[in-house]
């Protein structure tokens, strides 16, 4: 089993520092429209950057499992969430309703190489695996740059 750590602070309004290993302080805000100051990225833009740095992972790990070569990997997603639910609204989820997630592979493999470690990384990613067991429609599009 692996543990993981963080601690944090809230500093004030809507923003909170936060502390993970021996790595700087990073802060987590709220855009002003939301009432934060915007000085730093909100958590859910966390998730979204921490489901592309995850999948970057298992497409390491299992890329050499499997002997795929691979010269780059390009993530953009997006996600919708509906406000309401963090508002209080009864019924509404607060968490994503949808995720779009394209990533762009450097590779001179196949395509069905490409959709055969899409569907393992998709498989073992906890932070995809985290969204989608929490009911979150993920539209996945990976294909070759």
């Amino acid at each position: 089993m692996l543990k993981v750590k963080t601690s944090g602070k809230w500093e004030e309004a809507l923003k909170t520092s936060i502390s993970i290993r021996n790595f700087p302080r990073f802060i987590v805000d709220e855009p002003k429209s939301l009432g934060g100051t915007d000085e730093g990225p909100n958590p859910v833009e966390y998730v979204l950057a921490a489901l592309s740095s995850c999948t970057s992972v298992m497409i390491g790990l299992i890329s050499k499992e499997k002997n795929f070569s691979y010269q780059g990997v390009d993530f953009e997603n997006d996600a919708t969430l509906d406000l309401q639910g963090l508002m209080g609204v009864e019924g509404v989820s607060p968490h994503f309703q949808s995720v779009n997630f394209d990533v762009a592979i450097r590779t001179h493999e196949h395509d069905s190489r490409i959709e055969e470690l899409k569907e393992e990384v998709e498989k073992r990613c906890p932070v995809y695996n985290l969204l989608k067991d929490a009911g979150v429609r993920i539209e996945s599009n990976w294909y070759k740059k």
